[in-house]
């Protein structure tokens, strides 16, 4: 069962942090193997949003499909991701983003995941900590695309 965390300072506010990472649907614009998003639903309740989305995976010969629920917590600008169904006996993750005195914010990413199949298992599990390293950089990336030029000033200073 891999399993990966990450810990990050950015230049970048937690809203625009968080902001990325609840914009499932425009995951197949930067995330690496991620070739389509669909969300099938979205429910708000108090302090937050339940959605159901799909993710279409493409990783060498494999492309699968799966069913998630994104609970998004607004105001504590916490996300977790719950499998409902698809190629993996379990699937969750978390994403937290906390304001930094003096601007930008700190990042705070886990996930755990079994495939059901055992030859995409350990295809993934030579790779796993490089894969999830790499997409932790796509989200980096886009924020950069997307906010990079205010965030340097920011950080500069001016």
């Amino acid at each position: 069962m891999p399993a990966h965390e990450e810990h990050r300072k950015l230049p970048y506010s937690a809203d625009q942090m968080y902001d990325l990472v609840a914009d499932v649907a425009r995951y197949p614009e930067f995330l690496p193997w991620t070739a389509a998003a669909r969300i099938r639903s979205r429910r708000p309740f108090p302090g937050g949003e339940v959605m159901e989305a799909d993710l279409v995976v493409s990783f060498k010969v494999f492309r699968e499909r799966f069913g998630s629920r994104v609970t998004l917590w607004h105001a504590d600008r916490h996300i977790q991701t719950e499998y409902i169904d698809g190629p993996f006996r379990h699937m969750k993750s978390h994403w937290r983003f906390t304001p930094l005195e003096g601007g930008g914010c700190e990042v705070d990413f886990s996930v755990d995941f079994e495939f059901r199949n055992a030859i995409l298992q350990r295809l993934i599990g030579v790779v796993f900590n490089e894969a999830m390293q790499r997409i932790v950089r796509a989200f980096e990336t886009r924020a950069e695309a997307l906010h990079g030029s205010r965030a340097q000033r920011t950080a500069a200073g001016r």
